[in-house]
Parts: structure tokens; sequence; C-alpha cells
């Protein structure tokens, strides 16, 4: 994969720095499914906006990097049905940006608005979950764009029905530190939005909360995913290539921010990206 690697060894102690690793990461990821002893049906993962930049790449691949640089990352599906057990067969399908905030497939993007992507699909594919209910992606950890929080999405398809249409939210202090420290992903300016004052990662809730840990040559982003086989949900068409976003959604691809929200500064952001160092939720 092209792009400079980090140290490892800087990597580790960055990382750890930061709390991300072990035991303070898997604090970060959400467990949609009750243990097998609870009465209660499982948590079904929240829907959310499906965004201004999807269309069916067609691709059926478990890389979906097509060469970029970035930081290695495998983002892996666990997909339960409404009942908890492995859904097998589902078709699950992955699409983010790139380490500088640009998606696959459009234009009028980036900073400054100028680089088109159309007719490209990096970071886009499809893969059917095996026996376990698994779908596993090797891909590049995502960048960032104005007005959004780091994120994934993804979507859910029981036979050529979308069941689920979702976003998969990051830790932010691994994200922190990768924008900071990585070239691949360093910019001019720091990143306004968090998990914490992103609107639509407010709303979707735990249930889309990821888990990160660090392999030798890679990290990798776990998600379990609840879904109801028979859900039906309304989704917006999908935009082609060149179209601008939906009615009722802005340029993030998502609706406009809650009331009152604003950037984090000061404390509220080193809040925001220490877990449990208080709380920095902008309302």
């Amino acid at each position: 994969m092209e792009g400079e690697e980090l140290n490892p060894a800087i990597r580790r102690r960055g990382v750890l720095s930061l709390g991300v690793v072990g035991v303070g990461v898997a604090g970060l990821g959400a467990t949609a499914v009750r243990s097998p002893a609870a009465a209660r049906p499982p948590v079904l993962t929240a829907q959310t906006t499906e965004g201004p930049y999807y269309f069916d790449v067609k691709l059926m691949r478990r890389d979906i990097t097509e060469g970029l640089a970035g930081v290695p990352l495998e983002v892996r599906f666990n997909v339960l049905d409404e009942a908890g057990r492995p859904f097998a067969g589902a078709r699950v399908d992955i699409w983010h940006c790139d380490a500088t905030g640009v998606y696959s497939g459009y234009a009028d993007q980036g900073d400054k608005r100028h680089i088109d992507t159309r007719g490209q699909t990096f970071l886009r594919g499809n893969l059917n979950t095996d026996a376990d209910g698994v779908a596993a992606f090797r891909s590049v950890y995502p960048g960032w764009y104005e007005g959004r929080t780091t994120h994934i999405h993804f979507k859910v398809l029981n036979g050529t029905r979308a069941v689920l249409t979702s976003q998969f939210f990051l830790p932010d202090a691994l994200s922190e530190f990768l924008y900071t420290q990585s070239p691949d992903y360093r910019r001019g300016r720091v990143r306004e939005t968090l998990n914490s004052n992103d609107g639509i990662a407010i709303e979707a809730g735990q249930t889309v909360l990821g888990a990160i840990r660090q392999e030798s040559d890679c990290y990798v982003a776990s998600l379990t995913v609840v879904v109801d086989r028979a859900a039906n949900p309304v989704v917006a068409r999908p935009p082609v290539p060149g179209d601008g976003p939906p009615p009722g959604l802005d340029r993030t691809g998502g609706p406009p921010p809650p009331r009152g929200s604003r950037p984090l500064e000061g404390n509220q952001r080193l809040s925001a990206l220490v877990p449990g160092n208080g709380s920095a939720v902008v309302k």
C-alpha cells in the first residue's frame, strides 16, 4: 500500500498516550447484542442518512483501497438478525472518503471544491457475509471533511432490499493522533467536528460506535450490526455522480447540525478526545 507508514514504536506510544488501545478501546465499542441469558431481544442498529455520495459500485471485493495512501485499516462487520443469530448471505456495501476527505465518483469536492473523481471507485465495495455473519474489508483509515466527524458509510441488503443504511463512527482520540502524526492525513487546519458535536452521530447513538484494536500490520475496526430481515426502511434516491446533495441535506451529506451546535474549543475539545474527561456534547 502506498503512503508513508508510521514508525510502529511512535505509533504505539502515541496511541497509548491517548488511551485508545487495549481496554481503553474496547470501552469505545458498542455491543448491540445482549448475553444469551437476557430475556430482551437484541437492540437494532440505528438507521442514519445515506448522504449524497452513495452509488452501487457493483464490485464484490475485500480490498477496496485501489492502492491509495493511508494507514491500513480492516473494517469488520459482524451482522446479526433480529433474533441475534448470524445473518449469513447478507450483502454489505461500504463507502467512505480517502485520507484527504474525498469520495470516489463525484465532482466538486475537497477544501477548495475543485477535486473531480467521477468515474473512479476507490474505497467502495460489496461483500456477502459468511456463515458467521462476517464481512471484512481491507481499506485505509478515513480522513475528514468540513462539517462531519470521522465515519464509514455502510448498507446491509437482504436480497435486493436494503434493510439497514447507517454510518460507523470511529474513536476521536485515534483519529486525532493519525491526522496529526501521519503525513497522509495532515491538513492546514484542525477539524472542528468530532463525535460529540456531529448531529448525525449524536442522533444515531451507541449502536454505531465501533471498537478498534491494533495488529502488526493494520488497525481493525469492528462493529456488531443487528438488522431486521423484514425491514423496508424508506431511503432517499441515491444520487448519481454529478448530482448535488439530495433535498434536505447540506453539503456534508447529512441534515443541518442541531440548533445551537458549534465547534468545540479548549477544554471541551480535550474532553471529547479523552473519554471520561468531562462532557463535551454541544447542545
